[in-house]
């Protein structure tokens, strides 16, 4: 099984220049790969091992210990199946480089960004991510990231190499959204965490403000995601017949209604690309200030100059979509034990949702 990652999705930082999505693959399991290299074998190939086959393709791209590093970790495909390392290349074989995250460009620099490290040991790390922090490089962020991040962290650490493809990232965020993050140090760590979220075992609750206040109070969302046909920098819900979507389902309870706007929880059982505020959006309750969803309007409440003043103050306090990943559950990958975090709404969310309090406070008395 090719690596998992389950996640809430990526931001335009991942997209191309031309807001086109990387060139992606599906994997047996429905996951999402990205192709980052792809040779034909010539017909008078002779059978020759994929690993000394790929070195020769790539004399100054990569060492046969790394390209034997992506076999291990199930990233090295011939006509679209995972194979080993002493697997020998015939005639017109198709060999891919696939890995689940998109190609990085340049080498991944170390660079000294301050991490929230929520827990660390030997095997794994839970890292609170604060918005605005892109998590893998790509086009217009090859620097400054969580990745360049970790490189620093993890500089001093001869078995920890950012590049393999068997360590890092088990899961990732949008640029925007705050939260946790859990992170494999050991290849064994990373096929059994990515397992258990391929396997829906893991425990992962987000917060949101939305506007409007979704009726039922709680309920699940059920909708194949997949890229808008209109306007590929969005995720849309796409009709079930449609063999571009990808199966999503969204759990969600209204926390907290604030006349207006409401505190949802959601719970992920699916990990799809912008599944939340697609989902929120698809009920009619986009994310507040989530700008490619439409949650950057007035959506709710009155017409008034001082009313939409009052908004905008608010998008001042929390300049991004209202999302926070609050808590991350998983089982140790290596001792068993079952592991529990959560992470506070961070200042800019918590100010804003006081201020809804207020209004809604002076609207009851009045």
């Amino acid at each position: 099984m090719a690596e998992i990652l389950d996640f809430d999705g990526f931001d335009e930082e991942l997209l191309g220049e031309s807001g086109a999505a990387p060139v992606s693959v599906p994997s047996e399991d429905g996951t999402e790969l990205y192709e980052h290299f792809r040779f034909v074998a010539d017909k008078g190939q002779q059978l020759l091992r994929v690993d000394k086959f790929l070195v020769a393709h790539m004399p100054k791209t990569s060492s046969r210990n790394r390209i034997q590093q992506a076999a291990e970790a199930e990233c090295i495909l011939v006509n679209g199946k995972a194979v080993k390392s002493n697997y020998r290349v015939k005639p017109d074989d198709v060999v891919q480089i696939v890995m689940d995250r998109p190609r990085y460009e340049f080498e991944i620099i170390a660079e000294d960004i301050p991490l929230d490290i929520v827990y660390e040991d030997d095997t794994v790390l839970v890292v609170n991510k604060p918005a605005g922090l892109v998590v893998h490089p790509g086009h217009g962020n090859y620097t400054g990231t969580l990745v360049n991040a970790l490189a620093w962290h993890f500089r001093d650490n001869p078995n920890y190499d950012v590049n393999d493809p068997r360590l890092g990232l088990v899961h990732r965020i949008d640029k925007d959204t705050s939260g946790l993050l859990v992170v494999a140090k050991t290849p064994d760590a990373k096929t059994n965490l990515g397992r258990q979220f391929f396997e829906k075992t893991t425990k992962r609750e987000y917060v949101a403000v939305v506007w409007g206040i979704p009726e039922p109070a709680e309920g699940t969302v059920a909708g194949n995601i997949g890229r808008n046909p209109k306007d590929r920098l969005q995720m849309t819900v796409l009709p079930d017949d449609d063999p571009s979507g990808k199966h999503a389902v969204t759990h969600y309870s209204v926390l907290e209604p604030l006349t207006y706007v409401s505190v949802v929880k959601c719970v992920l059982e699916t990990g799809r690309t912008h599944q939340i505020r697609v989902h929120m959006k698809h009920l009619g309750h986009p994310l507040l200030n989530d700008a490619r969803y439409g949650g950057d309007e007035v959506l709710r409440g009155t017409t008034s100059a001082k009313y939409r003043q009052f908004v905008r103050n608010c998008f001042v306090v929390c300049p991004r979509q209202a999302l926070h990943a609050r808590t991350l559950g998983f089982v140790h990958p290596k001792t068993g034990e079952e592991m529990f975090f959560t992470s506070p709404v961070p200042a800019d969310m918590t100010a804003m949702i006081e201020r809804w309090r207020t209004l809604g406070a002076a609207i009851r008395e009045y």
